[in-house]
């Protein structure tokens, strides 16, 4: 299999040979295909009991055959080898395909961890097998250190180490962590990965319309980001 990217281009190109067979979980991202018919079959994703009330679809591509997935705007996508000792867990939206074989495992998060960021279930992939992964931005590695704890906006949190710890956290002094989201704060050993794009929705908006007066106001004051405009 090979997936090839043109450079700031908002689609991928996959290539799969006689033996190759992936398994696409956003079947609509597909907008051109060059192959036999009868290589594509749609199923319904067999995961865990928290899964199973949602019918998910995943297209079952053989080759040989070409495609070309498209990408939303502002999105990458990333092509990760994954061993077979592999112990990271991902959110489940970040997985645009995944190659035949691989096993598949769910792991239930804590409940005051999932009431607040709405992830109940992460999970984990066993290989030896490719996963692709789509982000916001780029995708980025960050290894943990077990002395010093890593905090990671939550929307951003891509994937982790089952044997690492995290909670939910904020950090800095008051008036920072009163105007921060909220952050995961990891310890442990192993690599994080993390979507760069940024989250911060008033960031676009001050850069083009707000004057400087008006932002340190909207953060000093209380209340000012209601009655500052």
């Amino acid at each position: 299999m090979r997936v090839t990217a043109p450079v700031h281009v908002g689609h991928v190109r996959i290539h799969l040979d006689t033996s190759d067979i992936l398994n696409i979980l956003h079947p609509k991202s597909m907008i051109a295909y060059q192959g036999s018919p009868r290589d594509r079959e749609d199923r319904i994703m067999d995961l865990a009991a928290a899964y199973r009330k949602r019918k998910w679809i995943r297209s079952r591509m053989q080759g040989p055959s070409e495609m070309v997935i498209a990408l939303p705007a502002g999105c990458s996508l990333e092509t990760l080898d994954i061993p077979a000792d592999s112990n990271l867990l991902f959110d489940f939206r970040h997985i645009m395909f995944f190659t035949e074989g691989m096993g598949l495992k769910s792991r239930i998060q804590k409940m005051k961890n999932a009431w607040i960021t709405r992830e109940w279930v992460r999970m984990k992939f066993s290989g030896p097998g490719k996963l692709g992964i789509i982000t916001k931005g780029e995708l980025a590695t960050i290894q943990l250190q077990a002395d010093q704890p890593l905090f990671v906006e939550a929307g951003s949190l891509v994937a982790y180490p089952e044997n690492a710890n995290i909670k939910l956290s904020v950090y800095g002094n008051t008036l920072a962590s009163q105007h921060m989201s909220v952050q995961w704060e990891i310890t442990g050993s192993g690599p994080v990965l993390i979507q760069t794009g940024s989250n911060d929705t008033q960031l676009i908006e001050q850069l083009h319309h707000d004057s400087l007066i008006k932002r340190l106001l909207r953060e000093l004051l209380p209340f000012g980001g209601i009655y500052i405009k």
